[in-house]
């Protein structure tokens, strides 16, 4: 064996060989067309949406669905976690690219957003299922920092009140958006701006 020879078909510098890499890649390539078609078939049919209809919008198999989430708990979870993360996400861009009054006010429409679209979601996670335990525990360690910032950020610009911690603002907005009768998403924007006017004022006072 020459000294530039690997055991294994892998490169001299260690590298994996490539069908390895080629299915790790179609893997996650899988797995985010299963999420997106999931979200797509949660929103339509609710989170009991056949599995066939939810791997034909994601291109694959059946099987393919349940070896990558054996049980409806794991794809509910991981939807969950995914726009989650999204929303938390968007923060930071946010931050980057407007005032911190805009950015926060951008941001809370996210997240009514957010809400008033994963009330199918919301009821599975409030079902007693054990497999959910740990997700309002992950919705609140990825939204209290995002929402954290923007509103520290806010307050220091004096936009909005600095009293107000980023808790209640999130509990605020998740009761403002509960379903009431005949009324949509569009009536919990309307209320959350009127909680967000509510945070403005007294922006830029300080107790003596």
């Amino acid at each position: 064996m020459t000294e530039n020879t690997a055991p294994n078909g892998a490169d001299p510098a260690g590298a994996p060989a490539r069908p390895q890499r080629r299915l790790r890649v179609d893997a996650q390539r899988n797995i985010d067309s299963l999420l997106q078609a999931a979200k797509t078939a949660f929103g339509t049919s609710g989170v009991d949406a056949p599995a066939k209809e939810i791997a034909d919008l994601a291109g694959v198999g059946v099987g393919t669905l349940y070896r990558h989430f054996p049980q409806r708990s794991d794809l509910v979870k991981a939807v969950f976690q995914r726009e989650v993360d999204a929303c938390a996400d968007a923060a930071s861009a946010l931050s980057a690219a407007h005032e911190p009054g805009v950015a926060l006010e951008k941001w809370l429409h996210r997240y009514t957003e957010f809400l008033a679209t994963k009330r199918g979601l919301a009821a599975a996670l409030h079902s007693g299922d054990p497999a959910f335990d740990a997700l309002p525990g992950y919705f609140m360690s990825r939204f209290g920092p995002a929402l954290g910032s923007l509103l520290d950020a806010a307050a220091a610009a004096g936009e909005v009140r600095a009293d107000i911690p980023a808790k209640d603002v999130l509990y605020a907005v998740a009761h403002l958006c509960m379903p009431g009768a005949d009324e949509g998403p569009a009536f919990s924007m309307r209320m959350v701006a009127l909680l967000i006017d509510g945070l403005r004022h007294g922006a830029g006072t300080r107790d003596s």
